[in-house]
């Protein structure tokens, strides 16, 4: 019995699905980026499970509007903790979000129609509700790590039903 043909993708000629990450030029990898701000939020692990859990407490450098770092091209000087994506990481970090497009195409799956290298457009990622924008209810700054716990949320994990439809949903 042979397996059923793999369905086509609708994004086989655009770069991320006939580049590596390692091949991608600069601006390339960095389109990746959805814009969400998800992987931005502070992240407990549970040192037994190894289990991540988002808070909705963001870095000191996210925007919770614009879902964007602040300070983007110096935030390694700024926040000597930020993890700076790479081909290697992706495919190992265990706390990118469902949605992420840098794990997605790892894992050679499609980008959601709310990509913006997909859409076209950059609000779509809001407009799916996968962003973080207005979601985000401090910064590190302002509440201590110590009650981080208290600010664990399940939404950042999850992906909303409206962002894992096919198409862009007609209003």
């Amino acid at each position: 019995m042979t397996a059923a043909p793999k369905r086509p993708s609708g994004q086989e000629q655009f770069f991320w699905k006939t580049k590596t990450l390692e091949e991608m030029s600069g601006p390339e990898w960095e389109s990746l980026c959805d814009g969400c701000g998800r992987c931005c939020l502070n992240k407990l692990e549970d040192e037994d499970t190894g289990r991540i859990y988002f808070t909705h407490v963001g870095c000191k450098l996210l925007d919770g509007v614009s879902c964007a770092c602040k300070d983007y091209p110096n935030r390694s000087d700024k926040v000597p903790d930020c993890v700076r994506l790479t081909p290697a990481n992706v495919r190992t970090l265990n706390w990118l979000p469902p949605s992420c497009g840098y794990k997605l195409v790892a894992e050679g799956r499609d980008l959601y129609w709310w990509h913006p290298l997909v859409s076209g457009d950059p609000n779509t990622v809001h407009e799916a509700g996968v962003s973080v924008r207005g979601r985000v209810e401090g910064s590190e700054e302002e509440i201590p790590d110590e009650e981080l716990e208290h600010h664990i949320v399940q939404w950042p994990a999850v992906l909303p039903k409206r962002a894992r439809l096919k198409r862009r949903p007609r209003d």
